[in-house]
């Protein structure tokens, strides 16, 4: 009798585990299924090229965007940028050959302010920071100071927000989108971010682009659909943060090699965003800064007659923007042996339109490296 009760407790013991694996190994066959119809984007390129305001597109055009309380927490963000932004330019006024002084010398107690008072680390943000910013912003010298802040480090995004004093000193300011797109912040670790186009998954991978972050990428690289690298083109004029001897473009046009060349990356075809094309046309039109003194490649370098230009463009801009490209695409033919391929794309990133229209366009040939990766294709 005992024994009968055993082996039926055995049995519906049995059953139990049996039930228990079979929807083990069926959440596993689904997991999997997930896995691979995931398309793994990972975005590389140099610090400060516009990888993380991709990341920020994506979120507004394929996520819900930024919650109210996301966006309330981006104000500090946006006020150490007006402070860093402020700070650096009216120390660069001493610092630079020839020195630049204030227009107003009745500015000096302001500027005094600025690099003695704003800069001490529990700074915060007392009404008079936002006076004696905006009346600096309007003189003359640091003005001049600005218009030379190639020859020292400061954000891209400083014009944008010492513009928009008024509206960030207000209590109750809230950032718009365009203002979460344009605020800087030092991304340090990875980031990913997941999000669904037309019911396919992607998940994005931010990674920070200074040279000390950069071992962590090699943690990303497995199973990787495809890699987005970013450059910045306007950069053709800057030094690194991290070492002002080297080049931000040149330094790009470095680093892209090495991931063209990897031989873990072999297989991985790159979609190279040229980015920060509003930049690089304003300086091409502004002619302080003249491409051929950085690159002396530049002065014989003409359109190839196949490239399609955009008449309303002007030719000067076309031309420093295929030189770019071609630059990239160099490195490309020089070492390639058919089994990646390189994608140009011309990019604004703080443009959420231009993300759109490049990113639709990118789907059809990650959806094929995606094929291709699964030897479905």
């Amino acid at each position: 009798m005992s024994m009968g009760c055993f082996s039926a407790k055995r049995d519906s013991d049995e059953q139990e585990k049996k039930k228990a694996n079979k929807k083990i190994e069926e959440q596993l066959r689904k997991d999997k299924q997930v896995y691979r119809a995931t398309h793994r984007l990972l975005l590389l390129g140099a610090g400060e090229s516009g990888k993380s305001t991709i990341v920020k597109q994506m979120r507004i055009l394929h996520v819900n965007g930024f919650s109210i309380d996301e966006k309330k927490q981006r104000v500090e963000d946006i006020k150490k940028n007006v402070r860093d932004a402020i700070i650096t330019i009216t120390g660069a006024m001493s610092t630079l050959t020839p020195p630049i002084p204030l227009a107003n010398p009745a500015n000096q107690f302001r500027l005094d302010y600025i690099q003695d008072v704003a800069s001490q680390p529990d700074f915060d943000y007392p009404p008079e920071f936002y006076e004696h910013t905006e009346i600096l912003w309007l003189d003359a010298g640091v003005q001049a100071c600005f218009e030379r802040s190639n020859e020292y480090q400061l954000i891209d995004c400083a014009k944008y927000f010492l513009d928009k004093v008024s509206e960030v000193k207000k209590t109750d300011y809230m950032p718009s989108e365009q203002d979460i797109l344009r605020c800087r912040v030092l991304t340090s670790g990875i980031f990913e971010t997941r999000f669904t186009v037309d019911k396919v998954n992607f998940h994005m991978f931010d990674v920070g682009g200074q040279r000390d972050e950069r071992r962590k990428w090699i943690q990303c690289f497995n199973d990787v659909t495809a890699i987005i690298f970013v450059t910045a083109c306007s950069g053709y004029n800057l030094t690194l943060r991290e070492d002002s001897s080297q080049n931000r473009l040149r330094e790009s046009l470095e680093l892209f090699k090495s991931i063209w060349t990897n031989r873990w990356l072999r297989t991985i075809s790159v979609i190279l965003f040229l980015n920060k094309q509003d930049l690089l046309a304003e300086k091409v039109l502004a002619g302080k800064s003249k491409i051929e003194d950085y690159f002396p490649e530049y002065l014989n370098y003409k359109v190839p007659a196949e490239t399609p230009t955009d008449p309303s463009e002007h030719a000067e801009v076309s031309r420093a923007k295929f030189f770019i490209r071609d630059e990239f695409l160099r490195i490309t033919t020089a070492s390639n042996d058919n089994r990646h391929y390189c994608y140009p794309h011309f990019t604004c990133a703080v443009d959420t339109e231009n993300i759109r229209r490049v990113f639709n366009d990118c789907r059809d040939i990650i959806q094929r490296m995606h094929l291709r990766q699964y030897e479905l294709l």
